[in-house]
């Protein structure tokens, strides 16, 4: 029988990295804690459409919200549209005039000596002010972004107008800035304030400062979310748009992509973000096509499950359209509202202005520690595929260690920490794995593995062989969880690459350890190392059959629907089933378990515990190691998604341990039942004998 040492040395240095790992990952927990409040924001328009709707005034209305929950108040920028429908303004088109006076309906001398003197053009917009500080803002802006010479004040005094040379149907639905009656009317009902401004086409430093200037005096403003593809100030103007975001103290959100990876996309956003000191806050939205398909519970439970997994802070709600049975539309978006600050607040949240995480970095020499146990652990899984000389193995370490350690200790080295932390996810899941392999093996070797072990001691033996692989393998996530700590991960400005690699690389290693060890087809005549090529040769050689192409093509199966449940792309669709069975256990569990390691992967380990003290076929038993592989690997990646607490990963690796083991012994127990129910059908005589 071939041998593999592990080498001592090695596993000193991970264990090292470990305690650094902890380190960090203890101080990343100390951040997470901190940052606990979350803000339930509503848009202003939303509300006061409702009351309008239902025949009610909406100060009033808006009181009740903010009784209700609501903390602040979405303010958008004013449209030729939307002052025209408020009555603010008017705004026609030049062709609508000439067309009256030409049909006799219009009566107002002063708009006919206008027609009269010429003065009136089809192809132009007038605007007549009822408000005159929202006319002054609304030529301000029209003026700046329709540049010189295109915006005339054609008349002052109590009904002020003016032309403005641009298309009506286009101009009508332009944003011409944040209007600054709905900003001071949204603080004096005891809200927070969250402007939503655009960005300008060729944008000045006037026009930024103006934007900021809509602001002043507002002194319950506390974020800005930009609309547009753009933050304002892009390209050449960030560092204006920063300083004035750090005068103010404001806050940047930044709206989760719908695929939950990043942010829907804004030219500019992260790098604003790093210039005001990463005092940004994770926004979500229900998309607009989804809410009205979810149940009120289900929508407050998706809240709460969001806000703890994904680290959003700033809940952007939108309201339901359809009254639910018995309740009119405000009574049910009000118990909506309820209904979600009162889950939240069940679940440890503070609601009010949404906590921003403090600018943490992990040390330098605390993650060259995490590093350096990261190559430690690669090489000795090198090791353990192809055994080569020790000092050859040091040598590897210096040289791979240098190579990632050097951006690191100058201060840099995200892709280095990045490559370690794709490492720390394929190595210690397949090193937990191999470990446990060789333990059979050495089992076997001593003669207890007789084919005759009761199911009990199968049970309890394989239980505490799962908790031990569970427990290394959680070891690499938590070597993820640490080498990848600082606040740009935990706003996903930077994320974890290679997912896809992370689920599949495990599976194939496991293959390569497990095939330098056993011969799949013939159990007499174990191969060493060295021979791994000559076995994949000769398994290769091997005649085909249908029942070999009908497993393959299960694989196949299997192996598109496990790539494709991976990462955040729109793939393999999720069963109903399935996620009902999610909602249920994101209820009775603080963290839902993956299935891949309750329901797949930690039952296939049970089985493979039995597949080896019974001496099952050594093929059958490679398929069940696999399979096991795929739940350790899983917690693992889990450690990946760095937005979600730390504490959280470490809470779904044991919960998902603790339902694994049900599943698993009941397997194991239906296997039992299985095969005894066979042999009873194969001990009885025919009926016809």
């Amino acid at each position: 029988m071939a041998t593999f040492t592990y080498n001592k040395t090695l596993i000193g240095l991970i264990i090292i990295g470990l305690l650094a790992a902890f380190t960090i990952d203890w101080q990343r927990h100390t951040v997470e804690q901190a940052n606990s409040t979350v803000e339930l924001v509503m848009d202003y328009e939303d509300i006061v459409e409702m009351a309008q709707i239902e025949g009610v005034e909406p100060a009033g209305l808006l009181r009740q919200f903010k009784d209700a929950g609501v903390t602040s108040l979405a303010v958008y920028e004013a449209t030729l549209e939307k002052l025209n429908k408020s009555g603010k303004i008017t705004a026609l088109p030049g062709s609508e005039i000439l067309h009256q006076y030409r049909t006799g309906t219009l009566t107002d001398p002063f708009w006919r000596s206008l027609v009269a003197d010429g003065k009136i053009n089809a192809e132009e917009i007038y605007v007549i002010g009822q408000d005159k500080q929202v006319f002054r803002e609304v030529m301000s802006d029209l003026d700046r972004r329709l540049g010189p010479g295109r915006v005339t004040l054609l008349a002052e005094g109590d009904r002020p107008v003016l032309s403005a040379k641009a298309n009506y149907e286009k101009a009508v639905k332009w944003n011409l800035g944040l209007p600054t009656d709905e900003l001071a009317t949204v603080e004096k009902l005891g809200f927070y304030v969250i402007a939503r401004p655009t960005n300008y086409t060729k944008v000045t430093a006037d026009d930024v400062n103006s934007v900021f200037n809509r602001m002043a005096g507002i002194e319950h403003l506390t974020t800005v979310i930009f609309v547009g593809d753009e933050v304002l100030g892009y390209p050449d103007l960030l560092p204006l748009t920063a300083r004035n975001f750090r005068e103010r103290n404001l806050t940047l959100a930044m709206i989760e992509h719908p695929l939950q990876l990043q942010f829907l996309k804004q030219e500019g956003l992260l790098q604003l973000a790093a210039a005001n000191n990463y005092q940004a806050a994770r926004v979500y939205a229900i998309p607009k096509d989804e809410q009205p398909k979810l149940k009120m519970a289900e929508a407050i439970q998706r809240w709460v499950v969001t806000d703890q997994e994904r680290n959003i802070r700033i809940n952007l709600l939108r309201r339901y359209d359809k009254p639910e049975p018995g309740k009119t539309l405000i009574e049910t978006n009000l118990a909506y509202i309820s209904g979600v600050k009162e889950a939240l607040v069940a679940a440890g949240f503070n609601i009010g202005r949404a906590d921003t995480y403090k600018p943490y970095f992990a040390a330098p020499w605390l993650l060259a520690l995490v590093v350096l146990g990261a190559v430690a652990a690669g090489v000795l899984l090198l090791s353990l595929i192809y055994p080569f000389a020790t000092r050859w193995q040091y040598g590897l370490v210096v040289l791979l260690a240098a190579l990632l350690l050097f951006p690191i200790v100058k201060g840099g080295g995200t892709l280095s920490r990045q490559m370690a932390a794709l490492a720390s996810a394929i190595i210690f899941p397949v090193l937990a794995v191999t470990w446990q392999i060789d333990r059979w093996r050495r089992l076997e070797a001593l003669g207890k593995l007789d084919g005759h072990t009761g199911a009990g001691k199968i049970i309890v033996t394989g239980l505490g062989a799962l908790f031990v692989t569970t427990m290394l393998s959680l070891a690499g996530g938590l070597y993820v969880g640490a080498v990848l700590s600082d606040v740009r991960f935990f706003l996903e400005m930077e994320i974890y690459r290679g997912v896809k690699l992370t689920f599949i690389a495990p599976l194939v290693l496991v293959t390569i350890v497990y095939l330098t060890r056993y011969n799949l087809f013939d159990d007499a005549q174990p191969l060493n190392a060295r021979g791994l090529w000559r076995q994949v040769a000769a398994i290769l050689d091997r005649p085909v059959y249908i029942k070999t192409l009908v497993l393959f093509g299960v694989a196949a199966f299997a192996a598109w629907v496990f790539v494709g449940r991976s990462g955040h792309t729109a793939g393999v669709p999720v069963p109903a089933i399935e996620l009902k069975l999610r909602s249920f256990l994101e209820q009775v569990m603080y963290a839902r378990p993956r299935e891949k390691e309750f329901m797949i992967g930690h039952p296939a380990f049970l089985l493979a515990v039995m597949a080896c003290y019974r001496q099952w076929p050594r093929l059958v038993q490679y398929m069940l190691v696999v399979v096991a592989t795929i739940g350790q690997g899983s917690l693992v990646e889990t450690f990946a998604h760095m937005r979600t607490p730390v504490l959280m990963s470490v809470v779904r690796a044991l919960d998902g341990l603790a339902l694994g083991a049900v599943f698993g012994v009941a397997a194991i127990i239906g296997v039992l039942i299985v095969r005894a129910v066979a042999a009873r059908m194969g001990r009885s005589p025919a009926a016809n004998e």
